[in-house]
């Protein structure tokens, strides 16, 4: 979420901006809120996860309290760094060391330290995913498999 929210600032903004951390989305806690300000505006962003708290969120009064811009969905509890790719730690490294923490830690300080892209636009990864197969971002086939509206 971070990179992309950079993302929609530089454009927005019309200008390439440096250093720009979105820590409130930070943190393993479930289910996770901002306000943030791009041009002017604010926007209402969330990360969720773990799938159990897809559907507290959804249930909740935050979906009556506020519309929200931008929610990121990880399925995993703790997110990705808690995933079932990452590498296994043994039982006893379990009980003395909160591996989700140390993982989450280590991946901020990769994005602000070791990393020069630090925007989704800048991720030459994605740029060839969508020269060789989506097309233009948020047209097409790109729009069809990117994004979606739910409602209730």
């Amino acid at each position: 979420m971070e990179a992309a929210l950079r993302s929609a600032k530089d454009f927005v903004e019309g200008k390439d901006l440096e250093n720009i951390e979105y820590e409130q989305v930070r943190g393993l806690a479930g289910i996770r809120e901002a306000t943030v300000e791009i041009g002017g505006e604010s926007y209402n962003i969330a990360v969720i996860n773990g799938a159990s708290n897809v559907f507290s969120f959804m249930n909740s009064d935050k979906m009556k309290e506020k519309q929200y811009h931008f929610i990121e969905v990880m399925a995993c509890p703790g997110g990705c760094v808690n995933g079932g790719g990452q590498p296994h730690v043994n039982a006893s490294d379990r009980l003395t060391i909160d591996i989700r923490s140390v993982r989450a830690s280590v991946l901020y300080n990769q994005d602000k330290n070791l990393l020069k892209k630090r925007k989704s636009h800048e991720n030459g990864a994605l740029n060839k995913m969508y020269k060789t197969y989506m097309g233009e971002p948020g047209h097409g086939k790109a729009h069809e498999l990117l994004h979606f509206k739910y409602t209730k």
